[in-house]
Order: C-alpha cells, then structure tokens, then sequence
C-alpha cells in the first residue's frame, strides 16, 4: 500500500536527503586511484556518525540475500550494475565507479545513487555515465501530480533505449518514507499512461541502471549480492529521492 507523505514528513525527508547527498559527496572524494573500496565505505560512515544518522543498507537482507549486507554504501565497479559490497578491491585508473548510498534520522530514509570515474575516464564511459544522469532527469521530469508510474519509466526507458543501452529487467525504483523499499515500484521501461497515478505526497526513490554493451542480461556474483552484466560490459546507476507535489517534483537527496 502506498503510504502518502504530509508535507511536514517530506520537510523532514529532506533533512534525511541531504545526508545522504553528504555522505555520496565524501565517497566520491575518497575514490582515488590506489584507496579501497572499503576506505570509501569508511567514509561514509564518518558521515553518518557526525549526522547521528543510521544506515538502512546494514545488515538489510532482502529475500534473495545470503546473508546481511556488511556496508552502508553499495560500491559497484565497471561492469558491476548494482549492490556490490565495499572490499579491499584498489581503484584503477579509469575504473568506472557506481556508490549508492542511503541513511535514516529521524525515523525517514533516504536513497541516492551517482556513477562517475576515478582518474582518466574513457569516452565512452562518459557517455554511458552521462545517459544515466539524463535517464534520471527524464524520469524526474515525468514525476508530477496526474501523469503515471508508467510515465516516469517510459521516459526512463526511453533515453537508455535512444542511446543503445541495455536495462537490467526487474530492478528499478520505489517508494521510499519510513522504510527504504516501500510501494509502489518504479520501472526502468514501460508504456506512458499506465499504471498507478502520481499523487501529491508519494515520494519515490527513481533510479536508472544501464549496461553499456546493449545486453539486459545479468547474473549474481558468489557473493549474492553483486549483480554483474553478463556481457562484461561496463555499467552505470544513478537515482534521487524525489517527493511528487502539486508545484513539481521535488528532489529531496539534492547537495
């Protein structure tokens, strides 16, 4: 059941957004060549802690989990899409990096995801890059009183399609308020028009996730939580907190 946020909850949501946007900036300022994944997830930590905030990503286990997630951030590299877990893996020149980070204060959490490259990146991991944060837009822009779900991952759908890039089938967005994962879902591809219609009060963690070789085709790691493109082609994530208003979508896990 979609839960409907007042307009205080969705103040206080922000407050929860802008921890998270803190705690992404401090991982991508850790991500040079030479630290570890783990560094990055530390940092993210220290974050949190100064904010006496929570993290809703540790010890989470979703159904398909073996065991609990050991982080608070998700570290995913190069052809890694999504809930990679932060190890002693040494970041590379070039390598292409997805942190998606969350926290809790207050009782509300907050969801947010960048893609970037440590070091000299390759142009074609730019592009990639670039189309997801375009992705994302479009989906933000479709996030408003009367239109659809379907709306929102139509728009998605169609900049990773227009740009030749695959969509890993089955993951995408939700809602998101007293609990990181909350109805409704939010696709990544889909038909405008369709689905549950956009009220004021639903927020919705909106996130597209692209493979770069044009592949939809994805597999887990050993460890049960990495997903991988199965074509070994690089991949890239990028996601907001984003509150539906009657004066627009209001992006809550904004710097």
């Amino acid at each position: 059941m979609v839960q409907l946020k007042t307009d205080s909850s969705i103040e206080a949501m922000r407050e929860t957004g802008r921890v998270v946007a803190h705690v992404l900036a401090a991982a991508r300022k850790a991500a040079v060549v030479g630290a570890t994944l783990h560094e990055l997830d530390e940092a993210a930590r220290e974050v949190l802690r100064a904010a006496g905030a929570g993290s809703p990503f540790l010890d989470y286990r979703p159904h398909f989990a073996p065991t609990p997630f050991p982080a608070v951030i998700c570290t995913s590299v190069n052809d890694a899409i999504v809930h990679g877990i932060p190890t002693n893996y040494r970041l590379r020149d070039g390598d292409l990096v997805s942190v998606d980070a969350g926290a809790t204060l207050n009782g509300w959490a907050g969801d947010s995801a960048v893609s970037f490259v440590v070091g000299r990146p390759r142009p074609e991991d730019v592009r990639l890059v670039d189309t997801a944060f375009a992705a994302l837009d479009a989906g933000i822009a479709a996030a408003v009183v009367g239109n659809r779900i379907g709306d929102i991952a139509h728009a998605i759908g169609t900049v990773c399609r227009g740009a030749g890039y695959g969509i890993p089938d089955g993951f995408g967005g939700h809602g998101i308020g007293r609990q990181m994962h909350e109805d409704p879902s939010v696709p990544n591809e889909g038909r405008p028009g369709r689905g549950m219609p956009l009220r004021h009060g639903m927020v919705l963690a909106i996130e597209p996730m692209l493979i770069g070789g044009g592949t939809d085709e994805f597999h887990a790691d050993r460890d049960g939580w990495t997903l991988r493109a199965s074509d070994g082609s690089r991949a890239a994530h990028a996601e907001h907190t984003v509150a539906i208003t009657d004066a627009g979508p209001r992006i809550l896990t904004a710097p």
